[in-house]
């Protein structure tokens, strides 16, 4: 099962997906007969699922399909091509017709909506990503072209703005609010069908992914197909309280398991992009997992519960307050921490300089410690050259060191430390055969010092057409030697 983002093709191109296609929202009305009493599971309870149908004709006019045009190489067009598992990790995408002139043209739909009524959209960021041209298409059929203000790809959220004034924007509502069980219902164009509605309940609050997403996701069984990224997901009021994002699946369809991206944390999101173009993130430092029950065990708490902290970043804020490996935290500010996740979505929904103060527990005492959030640091990406011959050649994404990395590596023993850490690897590609993974950090290649990601595109070209060059690497924190088969 992988959790995909959702992408919708044109009706009239039947032959590839796209490598980077954009989501859009279903949009239906659900309703279901009451049981009858011999189905009942009380004589006094019927089961109803809410009627959507004139809040679908409410506010379908905020809402706007997003068309995405871009040209793709030579050398990305042969990889899609050939790269059939790549639609696990980019959901399904249809390609323009084979005997088309390369570099390509592909065109992309999504799903977006108005938040202003002087043109200010939502969308998510894989819709528009690497985009040449993007447009938007009412409901009245009128097409705008649009002003990319500005995308965040951890959010996954993008805004858009569009010349104009008078346009119906949305409500937003608060999604903090939202309980488990709650119908909702999603508007956006799967499949290419425009203004498709489809609804269900909220299934679950806080997901997360990974440490490569920033937002605790909103759960729901909204039927939501390859077209619907994008688009709003509301509450029974005709606000909304979510952007749809991904699905998790093992086909690349529907399976009753959607995401969504709350909408308090998009509209900062949003407010920020706005403002200065780009999302400044709060930094602590810290590398928490989850309690079980023998861990609750072992560190005699009554039920599992808390953060434990396998790792405290050297020079952090966390190491400033006096944090350290073992610590147990049981409230950031106030809150109570069940889960990892949930102290990991109060520090994204923070900003640098803002305070914090943690009840935690060490050695079994309990003990409150305070301190002040940094901005975390981002990552440093290659030129675009250089990172397409890294993706291509051994089909893997690098960023440089941040020197918190770097100092950790060093507290460690590993004096001098240096490399580049593996983002992404493309399990189809070369990197992915040979054994790399993500989070590795490649230290020399084919005989070549690997200090930052411009040292390793240098050293990608005198690498032998064929033949087995060494790529050494630091595992969690063990060096091993790998050799890589060019082919």
């Amino acid at each position: 099962m992988h959790s995909n983002f959702l992408t919708t093709p044109p009706q009239f191109q039947l032959k590839r997906w796209l490598k980077r296609s954009a989501l859009a929202v279903m949009i239906g009305t659900a309703m279901s007969a009451p049981l009858t009493m011999a189905m009942m599971p009380s004589a006094h309870a019927a089961v109803t699922t809410a009627d959507f149908s004139e809040l679908v004709q409410q506010v379908t006019p905020g809402v706007a399909r997003v068309n995405v045009t871009k040209t793709i190489s030579e050398s990305e067009l042969a990889k899609a091509q050939t790269a059939e598992l790549l639609r696990q990790f980019f959901g399904d995408r249809l390609r323009i017709p084979e005997q088309a002139a390369t570099p390509a043209i592909e065109h992309a739909y999504g799903t977006a909506f108005f938040v202003t009524a002087d043109g200010y959209m939502l969308t998510n960021h894989h819709v528009v990503e690497g985009a040449d041209k993007i447009t938007v298409t009412l409901n009245d059929r009128t097409e705008l072209d649009v002003t990319l203000v500005g995308s965040d790809e951890r959010s996954d959220v993008a805004v858009l703005k569009v010349k104009g004034n008078n346009f119906p924007a949305l409500p937003i509502g608060n999604s903090n609010l939202l309980k488990v069980g709650e119908p909702v219902l999603a508007i956006g164009s799967p499949f290419g069908f425009d203004y498709s509605a489809s609804a269900g309940i909220v299934s679950a609050k806080s997901r997360s992914f990974s440490r490569e997403t920033s937002v605790p996701f909103i759960q729901t069984d909204v039927a939501l197909n390859p077209g619907n990224s994008g688009g709003p997901l509301f509450n029974q009021r005709g606000e909304v309280i979510g952007i749809n994002s991904r699905i998790f699946s093992g086909t690349g369809g529907y399976m009753g398991l959607s995401f969504s991206i709350p909408i308090d944390a998009a509209m900062d999101i949003y407010q920020q992009l706005k403002t200065s173009g780009s999302v400044a993130r709060a930094y602590m430092g810290i590398y928490p997992q989850d309690i079980d029950r023998n861990l609750a065990e072992v560190y005699k708490l009554s039920r599992p519960q808390g953060a434990l902290l396998t790792r405290v970043a050297p020079n952090s804020p966390a190491q400033k307050a006096g944090l350290k490996s073992g610590d147990i935290i049981l409230q950031y500010n106030d809150v109570k921490i069940i889960e990892a996740s949930d102290l990991l979505n109060l520090i994204n929904r923070a900003r640098p300089n803002d305070a914090f103060r943690v009840q935690l527990q060490r050695d079994g005492k309990p003990l409150l410690l305070s301190g002040t959030l940094s901005t975390a640091p981002s990552d440093v990406p290659a030129d675009s050259a250089n990172q397409m011959a890294n993706e291509v050649r051994l089909g893997l994404r690098l960023r440089n060191l941040t020197p918190e990395e770097k100092a950790e590596m060093s507290s460690n023993g590993k004096t001098g430390a240096v490399g580049v850490l593996i983002t992404a690897v493309d399990p189809t590609g070369l990197a992915a055969r040979s054994g790399l993974m993500t989070g590795d950090i490649i230290t020399n290649l084919h005989q070549k010092k690997i200090t930052k990601v411009t040292d390793f595109s240098s050293a990608i070209a005198s690498l032998p057409k064929k033949g087995v060059v060494t790529i050494e690497v630091m595992r969690q924190g063990i060096p091993a030697i790998i050799g890589l088969r060019i082919e």
